[in-house]
């Protein structure tokens, strides 16, 4: 192709983003660029970044975006939500050929975050639908969809105490999961967290006023909650006990990358995926509205996946410190990770599988291999 091909080609290219930009009705904004564009802090230098030199694949196929995963030890079975709308259950074997991927429950919509309750119950936040309970024998009932008068758009992350009280976050009040970029670039806070209460059927407002409200992990000691805002790069502390009860806190900011769910393993250790990483372009989108404009007219017209140069869990300890930060390009748009003994379940809201890593077995590389089942 010629140089003169090659630029009629460019300014084509740009005259039909501006035409679409002229009809496109998105208003962002540069409010959070001083904030989300700042230097990433790097993990402890005792425990440096590590690729993962080996992986599994589980349901390849089979799992539409299995955006959370919930694990029942009983029944040794994982609980995932894919994009087609099914509530998935997946057999846990040493042998990623010996598992089953089946479905459970189609909700009608899209379920995002998933907690097992009491009785079998397992509770989803269903990006349309709201909040519902499933039960074991796979009854689906619909909790909550509003609370003050606005309807959730994007009920996204979940979590259940002990005491039966249920905490979700509505990641925004203003835009559907598909327009999710949109919001997070427009840098208004629309997201919530709130808390379902069964016995009384009540939805209460925790936290308003915030950036693209995700992940949802209750502390070992019911004390605290933890949710994840993903336009901040950062999760904060919603106290249940105590002189700050009722109070929202840093528990730990400035991460590596977007922040998606937030998983409790059960020894002292939250882990928190990290699907996107903070990179130049998306520095510039957030400094410089028109650009960000562009890049949301070009993804809302061609839809097309951006798959990132990293991904993985920055693990930290009951009080947010870091503790070790695995990383790798095979884990690039990870969405949550569920530690289950020497394993670590990793769902993504894009992939068609889920990834299974041994986290014994980490060690220096810089390339992914993956065995497939």
């Amino acid at each position: 192709m010629s140089q003169i091909s090659l630029e009629l080609c460019l300014l084509a290219s740009i005259v039909f983003t501006l035409l679409l930009y002229q009809q496109d009705s998105y208003d962002l904004v540069s409010l959070l660029h001083h904030e989300l564009t700042r230097r990433v802090r790097s993990p402890p230098s005792d425990q440096n970044a590590q690729t993962i030199t080996d992986s599994d694949l589980i349901g390849v196929g089979l799992l539409p975006g299995p955006e959370d995963i919930a694990y029942d030890a009983r029944s040794q079975l994982i609980y995932t939500g894919c994009d087609d709308g099914w509530i998935k259950q997946v057999t846990t074997n040493e042998s990623v050929s010996d598992s089953v991927v089946s479905n459970w429950v189609n909700t009608g919509g899209r379920p995002m975050g998933l907690a097992l309750g009491r009785n079998s119950d397992v509770f989803v936040a269903d990006a349309y639908k709201g909040l519902l309970k499933v039960g074991g024998s796979g009854k689906m009932d619909q909790l909550t969809n509003k609370a003050e008068g606005l309807k959730f758009k994007c009920t996204d992350g979940i979590a259940v105490a002990k005491n039966g009280t249920i905490f979700f976050t509505d990641a925004s009040f203003k835009y559907g999961l598909k327009d999710y970029l949109v919001d997070i670039l427009e840098g208004e806070p629309h997201g919530r967290f709130m808390s379902y209460n069964p016995s009384n059927r009540k939805t209460q407002v925790l936290v308003n006023h915030l950036y693209f409200a995700n992940g949802v992990a209750v502390s070992p000691q019911q004390d605290f909650v933890i949710f994840c805002e993903t336009a901040k790069r950062r999760c904060r502390k919603y106290s249940l006990e105590g002189k700050r009860k009722g109070k929202v806190d840093k528990f730990i900011d400035n991460l590596p990358g977007m922040p998606d769910n937030i998983k409790y393993d059960g020894k002292g250790h939250f882990w928190i995926a990290i699907a996107k990483p903070v990179t130049v372009r998306w520095n510039l989108a957030l400094r410089f509205p028109l650009l960000g404009k562009i890049l949301v007219v070009f993804w809302k017209y061609f839809q097309e996946t951006q798959v990132e140069m990293d991904g993985g869990f920055v693990v930290v300890d009951l009080n947010g410190e870091r503790v070790a930060y695995y990383h790798d390009f095979g884990l690039s748009l990870v969405s949550s990770g569920r530690k289950i003994q020497s394993y670590v379940y990793c769902g993504s809201y894009y992939y068609p599988y889920i990834v299974r890593l041994n986290v014994t077995r980490f060690v220096r590389h810089s390339s992914t291999s993956r065995k497939k089942n």
